[in-house]
């Protein structure tokens, strides 16, 4: 059976909303929003205003966890004062998962490089969560989307580590690539498991340069605003943004494809669907 990605055309924190709305799968309990609160120096991040209307639907905690490199979120304490500055906690309650440690180990018994997952170990304290992720380009991974944020983005500090370095934290920079690639669907695994069906992701492919947030210094978006797609599958939502980005008549796509392919970006997606938790197979329902 296919699964069920929808999507629209129209960018708005309203449309955010009402997509979630349309998927109808509500989400219970206390909610995690796992977002990106960009780097200080990023001028490509979604904003606090962006998210506001779903996050506020919610009643939900914004949750990060620290970096593994050098820059303005590597410490808790900078990281606080980013999260800030960027107004994430003017607005929202917000969680530093890995703030205190120690952190909480997921088992991934059918992990094909790593078989556990370190990740913040607030985590523990939600029901399920919302994953809202900025799909674009990235400089390891290719791309990032759904999968990235459930597995180097709700890793902590040096479970970051440990997943680049696909299970050796001092090789976080020197791991055979692709080990990486499947490290990172091994770890996306655990998350996406650990709140089963409660868990709903939302990728929003706007302001799509072929750096990711993370990048203090990064370049202008590549290419036009493309739309919003919801599901609760993380393997057909990013499938579906690639599918899209390739499908699109913008000759600046041609920047970011060549990113993702000089990267082998699709290659966490092929990895995630060997492992069973969902598919590259989706049906893609347009909302007008």
């Amino acid at each position: 059976m296919k699964s069920k990605v929808l999507f629209t055309r129209t960018i708005s924190p309203e449309m955010v909303l009402t997509m979630y709305e349309k998927l109808g799968k509500e989400l219970s309990g206390h909610i995690a929003i796992k977002l990106h609160s960009g780097e200080e120096g990023n001028q490509n991040f979604l904003t606090p205003e962006f998210w506001a209307p779903i996050i506020r639907h919610l009643d939900g905690t914004v949750v990060e966890c620290n970096t593994a490199y050098e820059g303005s979120r590597n410490t808790t304490e900078k990281h606080l004062k980013t999260i800030e500055k960027h107004g994430w906690s003017r607005y929202f309650d917000v969680d530093l998962l890995d703030a205190e440690g120690p952190d909480l180990v997921l088992s991934i018994p059918g992990g094909k490089v790593i078989q556990k997952n370190y990740v913040g170990k607030d985590i523990a304290n939600y029901n399920g969560m919302l994953v809202l992720s900025h799909f674009k380009g990235h400089p390891m991974g290719g791309y990032g989307g759904a999968l990235k944020q459930l597995s180097i983005g709700c890793a902590s500090s040096y479970g970051k580590a440990y997943i680049h370095g696909a299970g050796v934290p001092e090789d976080m920079w020197t791991a055979n690539h692709d080990l990486f690639l499947e490290s990172m669907a091994d770890a996306a695994s655990s998350v996406h498991d650990y709140f089963k069906d409660n868990i709903v992701y939302i990728n929003v492919m706007k302001n799509m340069s072929v750096d990711c947030d993370c990048c203090a210094v990064a370049e202008d978006p590549c290419m036009k605003d493309i739309g919003i797609l919801i599901s609760t599958d993380p393997i057909a939502i990013d499938q579906a943004c690639l599918d899209l980005v390739y499908a699109s008549t913008d000759p600046g796509k041609e920047h970011l494809i060549e990113r993702i392919e000089s990267r082998n970006g699709v290659h966490t997606i092929e990895a995630a669907e060997a492992l069973g938790y969902g598919s590259r197979d989706y049906e893609l329902i347009e909302i007008k």
